[in-house]
C-alpha cells in the first residue's frame, strides 16, 4: 500500500502507524469533511491523546497551526506543522457515539467516531479500553463570549490540508467523522471521504 496515497472512507476510520518524526499529510479532499483524531503511544497503549492536557499545555481551547497534541502523560505526541486553511481546530465537543445518534431521534444503527476509533485499533491489533476525547480536524465550533458554542459548517475549501509531525512513536487514529444529522461536516450533510499521506520528510509542496 502506497503510504503517499491512502483514503479514510466517509464514514470509517484507519489507523497509521507512525514513528518519530514522521509526517502526515491530512487533506480534506471536499472541503466539508470532519476528521475525528487520536493518537496512541506505541509504547504503552494506556498513554493516549488528551484534549485536556493539550488544552492545558497551549493555553487555548483551539488547535492551531504550531501547538502539540499532548498525551495524558504530558508528552508531546503530535506537532501541527502545516495548515492551509489557517483555522481553529476544535477540542470542546466528544466524539460522536450510538447514544448521541440516539438522542438525535436515529432509529437504525448508524456508525459513529467512537466505534471507528475502536475499530481501526482492532483492525492493527490493538485495543484501548476506553475512547479519549478527539481533536477535531477542521471543525468549526465557535465559541461565544457567554461560553456557548455552535455547530457550524467547516471553513474549509476542497483540498485545504494539516500537516502533523510525530513527535514520538504512535498509532495516528483517523475517522471521517459521519454525523449527518447536523451540518457540522457541511449544509449538504455527508459524509466524504479524506486522504492522507505518511512521509518520512516534509512534504516538498508545504515548504516555505
Amino acid at each position: 500500500m502506497d503510504p503517499n496515497n491512502q483514503i479514510v472512507a466517509a464514514s470509517h476510520g484507519r489507523a497509521f502507524p507512525m514513528k518519530a518524526g514522521q509526517f502526515a499529510r491530512i487533506v480534506n479532499t471536499h472541503g466539508n469533511q470532519v476528521v475525528d483524531t487520536w493518537a496512541v503511544a506505541a509504547d504503552d497503549l494506556g498513554e493516549t491523546s488528551s484534549m485536556d492536557h493539550t488544552r492545558s499545555v497551549n493555553s487555548n481551547i483551539f488547535f492551531t497551526q504550531g501547538m502539540s497534541i499532548i498525551s495524558s502523560r504530558r508528552r508531546p505526541m503530535l506537532k501541527m506543522v502545516a495548515d492551509s486553511a489557517d483555522v481553529r481546530h476544535d477540542t470542546l465537543l466528544c466524539p460522536c457515539s450510538i447514544e448521541l445518534y440516539q438522542q438525535l431521534g436515529c432509529t437504525e444503527p448508524h456508525r459513529s467516531c467512537t466505534d471507528n476509533f475502536h475499530e481501526s485499533l482492532v483492525e492493527a491489533g490493538l485495543a484501548v479500553s476506553f475512547t479519549p476525547a478527539s481533536l477535531n480536524l477542521f471543525m468549526n465550533v465557535p465559541v461565544k463570549p457567554d461560553g456557548t458554542v455552535d455547530r457550524v459548517p467547516p471553513a474549509t475549501a476542497a483540498g485545504d490540508y494539516v500537516v502533523l509531525r510525530a513527535e514520538i512513536d504512535l498509532m495516528l487514529v483517523l475517522s471521517a467523522c459521519p454525523q449527518d444529522m447536523t451540518p457540522i461536516n457541511g449544509d449538504a450533510r455527508t459524509p466524504k471521504d479524506v486522504a492522507v499521506a505518511i512521509t518520512d520528510s516534509f512534504p516538498e509542496e508545504d515548504a516555505r
